[in-house]
């Protein structure tokens, strides 16, 4: 969530770009100068199978060498608390959000409709007010 989350905001907290010929082996980067702190999110750009956020140390990352960046971020903590509550957010009502329908029942009736999506609320406008204080235009 982190990823579209900053993709959304367009900010990625980013406080330096470490630009080069990247591997990654045994799901784990390796990062010349060991720039990375344990805890650190970054984000992988350039790669076929990795690009995104991610937090220091990964083990899951798909083994690849690749030119390209890594972003070293320094996200607040109430980013990473607002993603995580949007995630929940999501697991509780993306289906329902995602789907086409609106369904109601009443009185031994009911019918489903096709919604154009408009109306409904989604992660954006649920938590459009906290997102704005992290937006970059």
């Amino acid at each position: 969530m982190l990823t579209e989350m900053c993709k959304e905001l367009n900010n990625w907290f980013e406080c330096k770009k470490v630009f080069g010929t990247f591997t990654i082996k045994d799901g784990q980067i390796i990062v010349p100068d060991d720039s990375l702190q344990s805890g650190q999110f970054f984000r992988i750009v350039g790669s076929v199978f990795n690009d995104g956020v991610h937090q220091y140390p990964v083990e899951d990352l798909v083994n690849e060498t690749f030119t390209g960046a890594i972003w070293l971020m320094a996200v607040p903590p109430a980013v990473v608390d607002l993603s995580e509550r949007i995630s929940e957010w999501m697991t509780t009502y993306g289906s329902s959000v995602s789907s086409p329908y609106s369904s109601e029942s009443f009185g031994g009736y009911s019918y489903s409709k096709t919604s154009s999506g408009q109306g409904n609320a989604t992660w954006r406008s649920t938590f459009a007010d906290e997102l704005t204080r992290w937006r970059k235009i």
